[in-house]
């Protein structure tokens, strides 16, 4: 099982606390599996990877971690059209790239300018903690095939 870095670890002890939740073992991994690679893996895919550092978790265990997570903030859930959840450790506000092809997700940065103009559009007296952007499409790879 690999150590979480101490900024995370303090970041997951932080957010659980705030929500009442305690840090255990195994959210922490399940914490660290989301973080290492970041590539918007579904519930499976975090369980297999999970799986390597932790033999015995369930996949029941991965799915409540997760559910953690995504209650504390400290994991967004990222959904397309019948496709699996997958999860997201970015929280700054970006938006999704997914290619139909090869099931990719790539983050997509967007400026501050842009946020405050899809901001403003609103209407009156409505207020957003978070705006969900995403693009269907091909990505390069799969384009040029």
């Amino acid at each position: 099982m690999k150590d979480l870095a101490h900024s995370y670890k303090k970041r997951l002890e932080e957010a659980l606390t705030h929500t009442g939740q305690r840090p255990t073992r195994q959210r922490e991994h399940v914490f660290s599996v989301v973080l290492e690679k970041r590539d918007h893996p579904t519930a499976d895919e975090i369980y297999a990877r999970a799986r390597s550092g932790m033999p015995t978790i369930s996949l029941a265990t991965v799915y409540n971690c997760l559910d953690t997570l995504v209650e504390s903030g400290l994991v967004r859930q990222v959904n397309f059209d019948r496709e699996p959840t997958r999860f997201c450790p970015n929280l700054t506000q970006h938006a999704h790239f997914y290619c139909k092809e090869s099931g990719e997700v790539v983050d997509v940065e967007l400026p501050d300018a842009l946020i405050s103009q899809l901001k403003a559009v609103l209407p009156k007296g409505f207020d957003t903690q978070h705006i969900n952007i995403a693009y269907h499409g091909q990505c390069p790879d799969c384009t040029d095939s």
